[in-house]
């Protein structure tokens, strides 16, 4: 909590206010003098956006150690486990699947991923729009996943976009903000599908490889193996897999770290996994 506030600048008053508890109750939870109430402990995710398995890992009598990086917002049960495997692992493991992903629902879901994305991504209402089209086009890759109590635990926004918008956002002609609805076509319209992936990310290895998984085998299912997969991310961490996936990188921007401490390491990426996912890879 005490690093969570320093990063936002809340103090330990406008802390209090927002969950509506005394400030003498934050500072008792900050010295580890009392435990967080099961009910708070719901609100703190809500208003944090901290992942509540951390959150359940470390009030409890005898706490679970557990590493949480802000700088990528993922949690893991030590340093040593916050890097991504290899990307063999992910393909060995390929058809290990959850029930725990589902297409988004933008009425339900949207408020909630705005305010997490907003650590990386600014979500302006002409995007809202973009990303409500998305999920109708393309429901199999734009999706959401949560942990066993429900909670948020990562998603995926792809959306499906034309020729021409792709040669813009590879020639840095127009950025990402600024793509519309007017930029989306349906996949099967195309001889080569162009998935453009906006944003995918997860609080933990394990979310990441199952929503990662999920996509990868759409993609390996599809009787049309044309598709082109580029993406502008920006967090550094998966840099090596996207290379051992066989995504090049086209151009890079500035490597830095945002207002929210968040490294942020943009990149224009592009390929197909076909090679990846072949038999004798």
């Amino acid at each position: 909590m005490i690093d969570y506030r320093k990063i936002n600048r809340i103090s330990q008053a406008d802390f209090a206010a927002k969950l509506n508890v005394d400030i003498r109750t934050v500072q008792r939870w900050e010295n580890g003098s009392t435990l967080i109430k099961p009910d708070k402990e719901e609100d703190i995710v809500m208003e944090t956006l901290l992942p509540y398995q951390l959150v359940r890992n470390l009030n409890a009598s005898v706490p679970i150690p557990t590493y949480y990086d802000f700088s990528l917002r993922k949690y893991s049960l030590s340093e040593l486990t916050n890097k991504l495997p290899h990307a063999q692992w992910f393909k060995r493991n390929l058809d290990i699947a959850t029930k725990r992903i589902r297409t988004l629902d933008y009425e339900v879901d949207i408020d909630y991923i705005v305010r997490y994305m907003r650590y990386h991504k600014k979500i302006t209402k002409p995007l809202r729009a973009v990303i409500k089209e998305a999920i109708r086009l393309l429901p199999e890759m734009n999706l959401i996943i949560t942990d066993d109590s429900g909670f948020y635990s990562g998603h995926s926004l792809i959306f499906p976009i034309k020729p021409e918008t792709y040669e813009k956002l590879r020639s840095r002609e127009m950025n990402e903000q600024e793509i519309t609805v007017n930029d989306l076509i349906h996949h099967k319209k195309l001889d080569r599908p162009i998935f453009f992936g906006f944003d995918i990310t997860a609080d933990s290895n394990d979310n990441n490889f199952y929503i990662s998984s999920q996509l990868l085998r759409f993609v390996r299912d599809k009787p049309n193996q044309k598709y082109l997969f580029c993406s502008i991310p920006i967090r550094y961490d998966n840099l090596e897999l996207s290379d051992q996936i066989g995504l090049n990188i086209i151009w890079e921007g500035e490597r830095r770290k945002n207002e929210y401490g968040l490294e942020v390491f943009p990149r224009f990426q592009e390929g197909n996994f076909r090679n990846f996912l072949s038999e004798d890879t």
